[in-house]
């Protein structure tokens, strides 16, 4: 056999076994895949055919460690384990191979492993021979009832669980049994199995797991070539992608894996603006880069940066450019635009009115100015935060003018009902706060936002205006006419994708709306709701941007364990949440493949013991690298206190800012704001006590402004949620005092460890 056309893959699940070897082991994995495509047959990697088995093979991959293969053909050769020797040849008939006959895919199964790993713990350990009799004693109760017994055995081959592991399934009993064999088993049995107990009916199963990564055609079952260049038979073959794998960082796999279900999203062709919602952990994110992707493969050369890829910070669009890098190159990053939200307006703001260069002040120091302003007016009826808002989403947020059009705006979701008196005293308060603003030659992101929105509007309408002369001339060569400064008046972009959607602004909205034209594949958003943090409730529907029929949910989620994530929607309680157009959105189906320990609480009697326990809590991790543990808290203030008793006890911290991390090592601590797209292997959340989480500001208005309370304790929920599902392995609470309400559930559940 020769060398030189030899393929070598890597199956999905064999990666995720070699992940948790020893580091030199994957070193040495890497070598051998460069030695086995050069010549498979070489001495020194002792390739040989399996006893009992015609496809499967064994190789040297080290002293001690040996890979094993599915001969494809000739020479195409699939890893499908990579074992210690000793426990390669014990068990030669436990091992599995097939193709599924529902995705046509490869799937390996050990079943020895399975029946140790998962099965074996939970049996009754039998009495010794030697024991003396006993007397008797009342009847066992009646064993559990499998988890899986009112389906047949064809009921789940048909929905795709490995026909090896039926009699597993059947033998089921607890749920710690379930998480054991989903670690095991190929991942449509996992993701089946998993729905199913969750209480997903069986048709629902059926078709929105199955269906999704099912093929059309019959499937010859003994067609193992066929079958690895079948979606479901998830591999990797390049060298740049196999090292991606044995990385183990989560954007390797995702750049090299993607979920049948993702790839249908990131590939469809949709008629008009498209939303793709999810939980946290759900690949959301990754959906976005590989849709921008592909946008850009089927856009013909020539416009330098026809797509856009935008987010709602700084910190975000930073990370997506790192990302989208990654995927695609420089070739790729060469022809889309990446930018945050704010940062595209001010640059459209700043392009039509040059001479705009005033200083641009955050929320905060409006709110203040807000405050000012009602002081020297000896204003005390009204609230300057419930006055900023009104002025940034009523007056603003609807592009307001007059006096005349604001008694006339719509307040849905304000809260508080304000009378024509009311408003009219309102509108003359903003009409002052605008003219200060003026004076002190600053301007707030709200305001840049909806003049960007004006700017692109009016020049949407100029578009039109030429298209629609051009059509009655009979058309013209050029795309557009001149637009009367010399140039060629176009839309901006050719495809917008939108990460993280539910924190964008009504103006914001409207600027995109107008910087694309409607077209087939115009604008893909990505979001989930539940994660909203800012106040920026929308109706896409009503600023022209109309999803319906056009959105898909992402339902698994690759990052949060289960344990945590029961834990996280705890936190979210009964609040109800929007869809982005006027419609509930909820998180039910939503659930994790992956399975660890519950979250730890811990209730500490002041604020300098509960930094203490922190910092012996990390201390205690030994290896864990500080970069992947994170601390979470309520205020920037404590923030840096954290940080101090960390270094007090020699633990590099690393404070998060508006761009990231400030540094390279260490671990990181923020605002639970900061953590917005970020992930770590630890999780701290600290300072949750009530009062600081939700802050007593928002409990107060529970009787004087009950509309705003509810909206304001959804977004503080909201924020707590969003920190707990940074957690891939664990999650660690704290407070001191007394808990938040938010963690009234879990504390009933699981009380917190003895301070």
């Amino acid at each position: 056999m020769t060398g030189k056309n030899v393929t070598l893959r890597l199956l999905d699940k064999a990666d995720r076994e070699i992940l948790k070897l020893p580091r030199p082991v994957k070193g040495a994995i890497y070598d051998f895949q460069h030695k086995f495509k050069t010549n498979p047959d070489s001495a020194g990697l002792r390739l040989k055919q399996l006893q009992g088995h015609d496809k499967l093979h064994s190789a040297r991959v080290n002293d001690e460690y040996r890979a094993l293969l599915l001969r494809l053909a000739d020479d195409d050769w699939l890893i499908v384990s990579v074992k210690h020797r000793k426990d390669v040849y014990a068990h030669l008939d436990r091992l599995t191979y097939s193709v599924n006959r529902v995705t046509g895919g490869i799937e390996y199964v050990d079943l020895q492993v399975v029946q140790e790993e998962v099965l074996a713990p939970a049996t009754p350990r039998t009495a010794a021979a030697a024991e003396p009799a006993r007397p008797a004693e009342p009847a066992e109760p009646a064993a559990p009832e499998p988890l899986f017994a009112k389906w047949s055995e064809q009921e789940l081959t048909d929905l795709g669980v490995a026909a090896s592991l039926v009699p597993v399934v059947a033998a089921l009993t607890t749920e710690d049994q379930l998480l054991g064999l989903v670690e095991y088993a190929p991942q449509l049995t996992g993701e089946v199995l998993l729905a199913l107990y969750d209480g997903k009916a069986y048709d629902d199963v059926l078709e929105q797991v199955t269906a999704p990564v099912a093929v059309p055609d019959p499937v010859d079952p003994e067609d193992f070539r066929a079958a690895v260049e079948r979606p479901a038979t998830i591999v990797t073959t390049t060298d740049d992608a196999l090292r991606e794998a044995l990385e183990g960082e989560d954007f390797g796999r995702w750049k090299v894996f993607l979920h049948p279900t993702q790839a249908k999203l990131v590939t469809r062709d949709y008629s008009g603006p498209a939303r793709v919602g999810g939980g946290p952990g759900t690949g959301k994110t990754i959906v976005a880069l590989h849709r921008v992707k592909h946008l850009v493969e089927r856009l013909p050369a020539g416009r330098t940066k026809p797509v856009l890829l935008t987010t709602y910070n700084k910190n975000l669009a930073a990370d997506l450019r790192s990302r989208l890098l990654a995927l695609g190159g420089e070739a790729l990053l060469s022809r889309v635009e990446i930018s945050h939200v704010d940062q595209l307006a001010l640059r459209t703001v700043r392009e039509a009115e040059p001479g705009n260069r005033k200083r641009i002040v955050d929320e905060a120091q409006a709110v203040r100015e807000w405050r000012s302003l009602l002081d020297e007016l000896g204003e005390d009826g009204w609230d300057a935060e419930f006055l900023h808002d009104e002025w940034t989403q009523v007056i603003l947020g609807q592009a307001v003018t007059s006096r005349t059009d604001y008694f006339r705006a719509r307040r849905a979701g304000r809260g508080r009902t304000v009378t024509r008196t009311e408003r009219a005293e309102i509108w003359q308060l903003a009409e002052r706060f605008t003219q200060r603003l003026d004076r002190l030659g600053v301007q707030t992101w709200d305001q840049i936002a909806e003049r960007a929105a004006q700017l692109e509007v009016a020049r949407a309408r100029r578009i039109q205006d030429i298209d629609r002369r051009r059509e009655e001339a009979g058309g013209l060569d050029n795309v557009h006419m001149a637009d009367g400064s010399g140039g060629w008046l176009r839309y901006r972009y050719r495809h917008i994708v939108v990460d993280e959607a539910q924190d964008l602004r009504p103006a914001h909205w409207k600027m995109l709306r107008a910087m694309t034209a409607p077209d087939r594949n115009d604008l893909f958003l990505v979001g989930d709701t539940h994660q909203r943090i800012y106040k920026n409730q929308v109706t896409l529907g009503s600023l022209g941007i109309n999803i319906r029929g056009r959105s898909s949910k992402l339902s698994l989620s690759y990052r949060t364990t289960r344990q945590i994530l029961r834990s996280a929607l705890n936190v979210l309680g009964d609040e109800k949440y929007d869809d982005l157009d006027g419609s509930a959105e909820t998180l039910a189906g939503y659930r994790s493949v992956l399975s660890g320990g519950v979250p730890d609480l811990h209730r500490l009697a002041d604020w300098v013991d509960e930094r203490e326990a922190i910092a012996a809590l990390i201390e205690s991790w030994g290896e864990v690298p500080h970069e992947q543990i994170a601390i979470a808290v309520p205020t920037n203030d404590m923030a840096r206190e954290v940080a101090y008793t960390l270094r007090e006890h020699g633990i590099m911290a690393l404070e998060i800012g508006p761009d990231g991390p400030l540094g390279d090592s260490g671990v990181h601590i923020g605002t639970m704001f900061r953590f917005k797209g970020l992930e770590y292997r630890r999780m701290i959340l600290a300072g949750v006590t009530d009062g600081l989480v939700p802050r007593a500001g928002i409990q107060q208005r529970r009787t004087t402004d009950p509309a705003r309370h509810r909206t304001e304790m959804q977004r503080a929920r909201s924020l707590l949620f969003v920190a707990a599902t940074r957690a891939r392995d664990s999650l660690d609470v704290f407070w001191h005092g007394e808990a938040s309400p938010f963690l009234k559930e879990l504390i009933e559940v699981r009380p917190p460890a003895a301070a």
